[in-house]
């Protein structure tokens, strides 16, 4: 199985170096023919709007919509959970997503990058992770098909901060920053089991 890094902007090599160390083939992908190739794709953290810019400047956005709607095995973290969302609360004027995750996300939903924090999780099928937050969404709302994996609270409310729907991740965190692969191998493990071939 060969996985790609989204490679137009944000954190890409700290994404490539986890994959690796869970004996991942990953490689930055930044061309049609690259995003034709791979079997799993990761949208990593960084500026989900020139993410998704950057990517109707190469004329890649509709490409990534389609792979990732037709079942390409899709981990987004930080940026990338809003990139999968179908709706987002407090978009950018015109801000585009790639969807293919039933769920409202609400960008920049825990403050500024002053109010960047760190806190431990528990994280469904892998238990206690330390979770890095900058600038981070969460999830609003999400389709009874989306499951939640892991959720923070904050003034008594609980807010989903990773969630799973088939073939689709998606974190607010930044496990690429901790050293602790486990959510890497997660997806490795249990969206990509049984894949053997792109589509």
């Amino acid at each position: 199985m060969k996985l790609g890094v989204l490679a137009l902007q944000g954190d890409v090599r700290e994404h490539i170096a986890a994959l690796n160390e869970c004996g991942a083939e990953a490689q930055p992908v930044r061309t049609a023919a690259e995003i034709r190739s791979i079997d799993g794709l990761i949208l990593p953290g960084g500026e989900s709007t020139t993410i998704a810019k950057l990517a109707r400047s190469f004329d890649l956005f509709d490409l990534i919509s389609g792979r990732i709607k037709d079942g390409l095995p899709t981990y987004g973290s930080c940026a990338g959970m809003i990139l999968l969302a179908n709706e987002l609360v407090d978009g950018a004027k015109g801000q585009e997503t790639f969807g293919g995750l039933d769920v409202k996300v609400r960008r920049n939903a825990f403050g500024r990058q002053i109010d960047s924090f760190e806190t431990d999780l528990d994280f469904a099928g892998i238990g206690s992770v330390h979770a890095v937050f900058i600038r981070a969404p969460w999830v609003e709302t999400t389709d009874p098909r989306v499951e939640v994996l892991a959720s923070v609270e904050i003034d008594g409310i609980s807010h989903p901060v990773a969630v799973r729907q088939n073939h689709i991740l998606a974190t607010s965190f930044h496990p690429e920053l901790t050293g602790d692969n486990r959510v890497h191998r997660y997806f490795v493990t249990e969206l990509l089991r049984g894949v053997s071939t792109h589509s």
